[in-house]
């Protein structure tokens, strides 16, 4: 997007990511809520339908969620102009020196280039899980592989792939949700694409211990 999804106009300029561009947003050591305001672009939000959208909170939702949870990585949206990573993958890139992507807010000086925001949407289906007595006291029955149960810990990494200068060609075309100057394929043909299980690691029954035995903290 080079807007606000609500905008259908979709008229501002924006920089596509180059090639060997990365990131990463979030950290997965963090565990309290001042440690998280860093990433004030992180949330969660306890569904009521799958159109739900709102309020977001930065933590767990400490109540069932009747239509599950969403966990919500918005992406920096301002880039140095130079370096396509950095040691932590985090520095040369900023959100907005205030406001947000989504209201046009201001890159800062450090950070002039305003890059597409990238918005991952990932839902959890916890429904089976909203026995009201989990929810006590403020508290959830929610834990990340990290072993953190205060969802504080959120974190997602993004890696350039686009072909040639294809995602500027789409950002300059200004468009809403379609992208015609642009090759695409049906969801059948997405779907084709498998990748070979490298790990071996068991994702269809119950744990016995979190990945790595971390300590649920």
């Amino acid at each position: 997007m080079t807007d606000a999804l609500f905008d259908t106009a979709q008229k501002s300029t924006v920089t596509a990511f180059k090639p060997g561009f990365r990131m990463l947003v979030g950290d997965s050591t963090f565990h309290d809520r001042e440690e998280a305001r860093k990433w004030r672009q992180l949330t969660y939000i306890c569904m009521e339908n799958q159109g739900t959208r709102a309020p977001e909170s930065i933590g767990f939702p400490t109540r069932p969620c009747p239509g599950g949870i969403m966990a919500n990585h918005r992406f920096p949206t301002c880039w140095d102009g130079k370096n396509l990573d950095s040691p932590n993958h985090q520095d040369h890139v900023a959100y907005p020196e205030s406001g947000t992507f989504e209201s046009g807010g201001p890159c800062p000086s450090t950070h002039p280039v305003r890059l597409p925001q990238i918005l991952l949407e990932t839902m959890w289906d916890t429904r089976a899980f909203n026995d009201p007595a989990d929810f006590a006291d403020g508290k959830q029955p929610f834990v990340w592989a990290t072993g953190d149960t205060t969802g504080y810990s959120s974190h997602a990494d993004y890696m350039f792939g686009w072909k040639d200068d294809s995602l500027q060609k789409a950002m300059d075309g200004h468009t809403y949700v379609s992208a015609p100057m642009l090759k695409t394929q049906s969801i059948s043909q997405q779907n084709k694409c498998k990748v070979p299980d490298m790990v071996g690691e068991d994702i269809d029954s119950w744990l016995t211990n979190l990945p790595g035995a971390n300590p649920v903290v």
